[in-house]
């Protein structure tokens, strides 16, 4: 883990209230008896677990993280409500599950085995069950194996506390794939002798678009800090506010003859007498090599990005100069320009929420509310 740089003016601004608006507006648009978990894996992607997490608490019912370490980081943090870890762990980790009471994921007879032979009494530990319905990732993908997982766990001594699948095109326009895992895995429930008590399929896209399908929990990921889960595809049906800006300051300008080449490689080359901004952040904070050409705004105005990302600095071609210090937004507003982390997305021919997840720890993250 790199250490974050404090004493430079490259941060990340995370808006706290935003996030606690989203989860407000989610809970105004599902039903009122309907489980709200919130996803803070992969540091809450990348806008910091434990500050969102403790700020959320009171508005959700849970937390789903992607492993083990990441729900006892919530623990030590002194998060107290229910923790699911989504992906498959390690079956020596279970001691360390039923210390933090954190709730994990069966997904294969096969883990069963690796666990029982760890721990044969499985007394203090809650499970669920995880239904592959065509996402083709991890999961049992019939009723008979997910129903003996059941009674193997329940004859150990261990809750199966939930059962859930996962939809890989709930954020599409075409419902054809995702109709069909909803039809499989209402198909695969139906045959079970007994169903857990907490079903869930509803990620962020099917609470938003295909919210009659919800079930009695819902897993609330990159909508809460938002983010649209389908990027311009599909409109967001109500209002979400992004809850990250990436900000800096020009640390360096200077004014430069035609003909001057700017960056590694020279790949950049005036045209005319311009000014040159350099701003300390480059691919070792996320912002990788492809976001040469891309702007950035400064004083309202948009900036484009000259020369190659560097891994600590880039280069921006200025309107006029600039003093020492001027605030420089990466991602955020600036005047009534806006950049979003779709935008950003778009531009690398990715996913807003690998944007955020990409900015790396050396760049701070502040709070605000």
């Amino acid at each position: 883990m790199m250490k974050a740089s404090l004493h430079r003016p490259s941060k990340a601004v995370i808006d706290l209230a935003a996030i606690a608006f989203n989860i407000r507006q989610l809970s105004a648009h599902l039903p009122q008896t309907t489980e709200k978990w919130a996803v803070v894996k992969a540091n809450a992607y990348g806008h910091g677990s434990i500050e969102v997490s403790k700020h959320i608490e009171p508005l959700v019912d849970g937390f789903c993280v992607s492993n083990i370490d990441e729900a006892l980081e919530l623990r030590s943090a002194g998060i107290s409500k229910k923790i699911l870890v989504l992906g498959v762990s390690d079956p020596a980790a279970l001691p360390l599950a039923r210390k933090g009471k954190v709730s994990l994921t069966v997904a294969s007879l096969e883990w069963l085995d690796l666990a029982l032979a760890a721990e044969k009494d499985l007394t203090g530990l809650n499970f669920h069950i995880k239904i592959d319905s065509g996402m083709g990732r991890i999961g049992f993908r019939d009723s008979q194996e997910s129903q003996e997982a059941i009674h193997r766990l329940q004859a150990a001594g261990a809750v199966a506390e939930g059962i859930f699948t996962h939809f890989a095109t709930a954020d599409e326009a075409e419902p054809h794939k995702f109709e069909a895992q909803l039809t499989r895995f209402h198909q695969i429930l139906s045959e079970l002798d007994s169903v857990p008590p907490l079903v869930h399929a509803s990620n962020s896209a099917t609470s938003l678009w295909h919210s009659e399908t919800v079930l009695n929990a819902v897993r609330l990921g990159d909508i809460i800090y938002g983010l649209n889960p389908s990027g311009t595809v599909l409109e967001l049906p109500y209002e979400f506010k992004p809850a990250l800006s990436l900000v800096s300051e020009l640390v360096h300008i200077k004014e430069v003859e035609a003909g001057a080449d700017i960056g590694y490689g020279a790949t950049y080359t005036s045209e005319s007498q311009e000014w040159i901004g350099t701003i300390p952040l480059g691919y070792a904070d996320g912002w990788t090599r492809d976001m040469q050409g891309f702007d950035v705004l400064i004083d309202g105005q948009r900036c484009p990005l000259v020369g190659r990302v560097s891994m600590d600095q880039i280069t921006v071609r200025l309107p006029q100069a600039y003093p020492l210090g001027t605030p420089v937004v990466l991602i955020g507003n600036s005047g009534a320009e806006t950049i979003t982390a779709t935008d950003v997305a778009e531009k690398r021919g990715t996913i807003n929420y690998e944007v955020v997840c990409l900015i790396s720890d050396r760049v701070p993250r502040v709070y605000k509310d």
